[in-house]
């Protein structure tokens, strides 16, 4: 896998651990139109995440599996990673993903959304991204916290 950008790997791999935001998926349509999505994700040098089996994003990457994605902050100082690979979508009976995830994002499963998406009747699907290529980016230096961000029209 080639990195790139100002972080190392454990770098990478921390920032990547510890966030708590959705992971940003680009692919392809089987029309070859662009599609994104956003889904909760764990990275263990892979990125990891759950959807029900009938989501269009399931259809779209057993089409193609090329995939771009972006783990980013939304507020200043922006950082963080993007970087493109390949998805394998698999079956997940147990729902171990999505329970999985639900701890990380909501800290367990015992809430109306668990009570929907931990139905028996649903399937659920665990998709793996493997990188090729991953770049950082961190503006901390030229973009302190709570900086507007219209002040710094200039920093992309």
């Amino acid at each position: 896998m080639k990195l790139t950008g100002p972080w190392d790997r454990d770098t990478v791999d921390r920032f990547l651990a510890d966030a708590r935001i959705p992971v940003r998926i680009g692919c392809r349509t089987p029309a070859d139109d662009p599609w994104l999505v956003s889904l909760w994700f764990e990275w263990d040098g892979a990125v990891h995440c759950a959807t029900g089996a009938n989501a269009d994003i399931v259809t779209f990457l057993r089409s193609d599996d090329h995939v771009s994605f972006e783990v980013s902050t939304n507020d200043p100082p922006y950082k963080g990673v993007r970087g493109r690979g390949r998805a394998t979508v698999s079956p997940d009976p147990d729902k171990r993903y999505l329970r999985s995830l639900m701890d990380r994002y909501l800290g367990g499963t015992d809430n109306d959304l668990g009570d929907r998406l931990l139905r028996p009747e649903r399937e659920e699907v665990h998709v793996r991204i493997e990188p090729e290529r991953l770049h950082s980016w961190d503006y901390s230096a030229r973009m302190p916290a709570g900086t507007d961000s219209d002040d710094n029209a200039d920093v992309n």
